[in-house]
């Protein structure tokens, strides 16, 4: 399907339906979200960041978030099988390097903050592989994505139509 200005939502998920354009409702909040985008990922590997976007939006469910990071995973080379694991990494760690699984394994965490917290060896991890500068830059990346992820999937935000390049 080509995709135009006048596509609407509804053509690409008709069983749910877009709810709202918060971004349009909100346009400061959007603005600032997209600056905060940007400045947690300085200094982050953008296929790194793209695998942490990625996971986060398998646990949140962000069909949204999924279909725009897979292609701008795939535009910034990483490989469709490594994608295709990520939601297995646990048993297709080979896939992956110790440092890139100790980001998915952070990811997780703090997604699903089931317990609370993040678990100390989990943190202990990934700032064995990460300096203390450049952990604080993963931890900024995650957070973004999971806010990100609550405004798709509140809002029904839909896939599709997103080509890489679109975004800030």
């Amino acid at each position: 399907m080509t995709t135009t200005e006048t596509t609407t939502a509804v053509e690409y998920a008709p069983e749910h339906p877009a709810r709202l354009n918060w971004a349009q409702h909100v346009p400061e909040v959007y603005k600032a979200m997209i600056r905060l985008d940007a400045a947690a990922r300085k200094g982050i590997d953008p296929r790194l960041g793209e695998l942490v976007k990625i996971r986060a939006s398998q646990l949140n469910h962000c069909a949204f978030c999924l279909d725009m990071h897979t292609k701008d995973a795939l535009a910034a080379g990483e490989s469709v099988e490594r994608i295709v694991q990520l939601s297995a990494w646990e048993e297709s760690a080979h896939f992956y390097t110790p440092k890139e699984l100790a980001a998915i394994e952070l990811t997780e965490a703090m997604t699903v903050l089931t317990d609370g917290f993040v678990p100390d060896e989990v943190y202990a991890k990934a700032a064995k592989h990460f300096e203390e500068a450049e952990l604080a830059q993963l931890i900024a990346a995650i957070t973004v994505i999971n806010a990100w992820n609550r405004f798709g999937v509140t809002c029904r935000m839909t896939p599709g139509h997103y080509q890489p390049g679109q975004h800030g």
